[in-house]
């Protein structure tokens, strides 16, 4: 499983989340997921669908029967959540 970081360079709530799901995907319980951090700025379809959005996150599960990624919206947490808070969110999800 993989998450899935819309960003772009600049954003300090982009950064502040990056920061927290790192330190959660270095701990025991998410060890299974991966973060791809991707630059909306790099791409305009990803820039046109977030440019007011970012940041947002996506859960990518790849399912056995169909060979394709499935991506799920989790909600964006507030910059005020904790990383204990954030971990309890993506416990919902996984």
């Amino acid at each position: 499983m993989k998450l899935i970081l819309y960003s772009k360079p600049g954003c300090h709530l982009c950064e502040g989340l990056q920061e927290k799901l790192e330190q959660i995907l270095e701990t025991q319980n998410f060890a299974s997921l991966q973060l791809e951090v991707r630059d909306i700025t790099t791409r305009d379809d990803w820039f046109g669908a977030y440019q007011y959005e970012v940041p947002v996150l996506y859960l990518t599960n790849r399912r056995d029967t169909e060979n394709e990624d499935r991506e799920q919206l989790i909600p964006r947490p507030s910059p005020r959540t904790t990383v204990k808070q954030l971990e309890q969110l993506l416990q919902k999800y996984i």
